[in-house]
């Protein structure tokens, strides 16, 4: 890039992170007010998955399930989460809608939206990934973010089975809260790999989004990684901002990327706590554990700490813990985390089959 360019580059992530800072509720100062930072401490695992290939309503899925968002409404789970349906692993994908009663006996609802699971680095859709249901209670829709991207086989040099993704919002065609079972509409990409781009992004494009408010504005994490150089040395988020959820939403360039990990964090689900603060969870790469990270303000987030939510022992399922799908409250400040992962059958080889379990966490200060 000419430096000419990296000039007018640089004004200009200038001027976006100003336009971010000054957004109506944010907090315009270096960091957070002092806070009693909070911690969580595991008070049970469930021994089991409670979602499989083969749970009922999962037939011709091959590879399990990953990412997504737990909430609970009305005294109703649902789940909403990629299915790695097919081949190519990782392209051929569905969204779909899960709901349970008591956290254990679930219930497949619908198949939201199908990848064309096509290979050739061509179909801006190919493979889908990460639907995030969020209330807009401004306009008393649920709108559902979702993550497209374009697939190929990779070299020896790139990722590419998933690169240049895009964040689609869809809109709940049903007003209300029971607008969730949907069906939803596409409205448009609200971010995406363009001019905005920071240097920590790279050939993966946007690779996660979940919004969430502070004030009167949205704030949204997002995420990228520069897959076009194997291995890759750096996996992480940022923030993004917007006056309403529908956007505009830009890039928080003076904040980002966020300093919650130095080397892998994916896919964080944000919960407004009791006390009006907020925790993050998010995949990290510590064994058998989650990550969160907390923020007084909603801007300005923590270094991240690591939770095992599968100890050695008779109830430990999972070879391989992946992606916590949220907090969800529940009695006595105790919360639910639904996380996905890997089963890996004796004697293979890989990443194996993915399932849905939980934990019971207690939030302390």
């Amino acid at each position: 890039m000419r430096a000419t360019s990296k000039r007018v580059l640089s004004l200009w992530l200038l001027i976006l992170s100003s336009v971010c800072l000054f957004l109506p509720g944010a907090r315009q100062d270096s960091g957070p007010p002092p806070h009693p930072r909070p911690q969580f401490a595991l008070v049970a695992q469930y021994p089991t998955p409670v979602i499989t290939v083969r749970s009922e309503g999962a037939a011709g899925n091959k590879y399990g399930f990953e990412g997504g968002r737990v909430l609970k409404l009305q005294g109703i789970y649902h789940l909403f989460t990629s299915e790695m349906v097919g081949d190519p692993i990782w392209v051929k994908m569905k969204l779909a809608h899960w709901e349970s009663p008591d956290r254990i006996h679930w219930k497949r609802i619908a198949t939201l939206y199908e990848s064309s699971g096509e290979y050739e680095g061509k179909d801006p859709r190919a493979a889908l990934w990460a639907p995030m249901p969020v209330y807009d209670q401004k306009q008393d829709r649920w709108n559902l973010f979702y993550v497209a991207y374009r697939s190929q086989p990779n070299t020896k040099t790139e990722w590419r089975n998933n690169f240049g993704g895009t964040i689609w919002r869809a809109v709940s065609k049903a007003k209300g809260p029971d607008g969730i079972d949907g069906p939803y509409q596409d409205v448009k990409v609200i971010l995406q790999p363009d001019a905005q781009s920071e240097p920590w992004e790279g050939l993966q494009g946007t690779d996660s989004f979940f919004p969430y408010q502070v004030g009167t504005s949205w704030y949204g994490f997002y995420g990228s990684a520069k897959t076009e150089h194997i291995p890759i040395a750096f996996w992480g988020v940022g923030l993004a901002s917007a006056p309403a959820l529908a956007g505009p939403w830009k890039r928080c360039a003076a904040l980002n990327p966020l300093k919650i990990e130095k080397v892998f964090a994916e896919n964080p689900i944000v919960t407004r706590l009791d006390d009006g603060t907020f925790a993050a969870v998010y995949d990290s790469n510590v064994p058998n554990a989650i990550g969160y990270t907390w923020s007084a303000d909603g801007v300005h987030w923590s270094a991240g700490e690591a939770i095992n939510v599968q100890p050695q022992g008779a109830g430990k399922w999972a070879d391989d813990v992946r992606t916590p799908l949220g907090l969800i409250p529940e009695e006595n400040r105790r919360y639910t985390v639904f996380y996905t992962g890997y089963q890996k059958p004796a004697g293979t080889k890989g990443m194996g089959i993915a399932g849905v379990g939980f934990a019971t966490l207690q939030l302390k200060h």
